[in-house]
């Protein structure tokens, strides 16, 4: 029986999804982008899980794109008759889910395995993670939202040093830019991403997937765009609030306010 590519564990409403070929740094071949897009769909159709968390098995998170797979000619056929598989962008099928996505970056996470930590939502990285955009020096061009949500993130001028060089940023340097959230040792990676997941689910579902789909909308949008956005999303919601719905969460928060004093 062959090991599978991509594990996946379901408990407490939280998905763990583990990227499961450590032999090849969890290089993105033909199999595993399949499966990544496979498992977020079933996960989309899964009512009992509110939260996943990305992670790689071994030392790395993703160095990418598969290249021997590429370089042997294998794979990228498949992927043009398929239109690209939907261009290699395995960010839509995680925009897709519709859930919090947490990237659990314990490695390195190389060109399109940037790219994928990219599409989470939240981003803890081990002080072991490193990142690096190669699309330069590998000859392939990103499809998968990189060129442009960087520069989004780190401002244009530190991501282009980040992407015409290569050069690889460790943790620190990439919490210091603003990429990830936080960084811990090793030990504490996957307790750090499960009690943020749990905080998560505490609050109630439909507020949270309203709210995530917002940010994403307004993130591609103009700014001014983007508030017309907010203004709009919080007049039609408001029109369905109740004064002791309100009331109760209300509660709820001074509650968790007192605790976490």
């Amino acid at each position: 029986m062959s090991t599978p590519v991509l594990t996946i564990e379901k408990k407490d409403q939280i998905a763990l999804l583990t990227l499961n070929r450590p032999q090849s740094m969890n290089a993105l071949s033909t199999e595993l982008r399949n499966s990544i897009e496979e498992a977020f769909a079933d996960l989309k159709s899964d009512s009992s899980i509110r939260v996943a968390i990305l992670t790689g098995a071994g030392r790395a998170f993703c160095a990418g794109l598969d290249l021997k797979e590429l370089g042997d000619g294998k794979g990228m056929i498949d992927d043009l008759s398929e239109k690209r598989r939907a261009r290699i962008n395995l960010t839509t099928s995680i925009k897709d889910f519709g859930q919090p996505v947490i990237g659990a970056i314990n490695g390195p996470a190389i060109t399109g395995g940037f790219e994928l930590a990219l599409g989470c939502d939240i981003l803890i990285a081990s002080t072991a993670a490193r990142f690096a955009d190669t699309h330069a020096r590998v000859g392939i061009i990103p499809g998968s939202e990189l060129s442009q949500k960087l520069s989004r993130l780190l401002g244009i001028y530190r991501a282009k040093e980040v992407s015409l060089t290569g050069n690889f940023i460790d943790a620190q340097q990439a919490m210091t830019w603003g990429l990830v959230n936080r960084v811990v040792p090793p030990e504490e990676l996957l307790p750090t991403c499960y009690r943020i997941a749990e905080d998560i689910i505490s609050c109630p579902q439909d507020m949270i997937i309203k709210y995530k789909k917002l940010i994403d909308d307004g993130f591609h949008m103009a700014f001014g765009d983007a508030l017309e956005l907010e203004r709009k999303a919080n007049y039609e919601h408001f029109q369905t609030v109740q004064a002791e719905t309100i009331a109760q969460r209300r509660e709820d928060v001074i509650k968790r306010g007192r605790e976490q004093t």
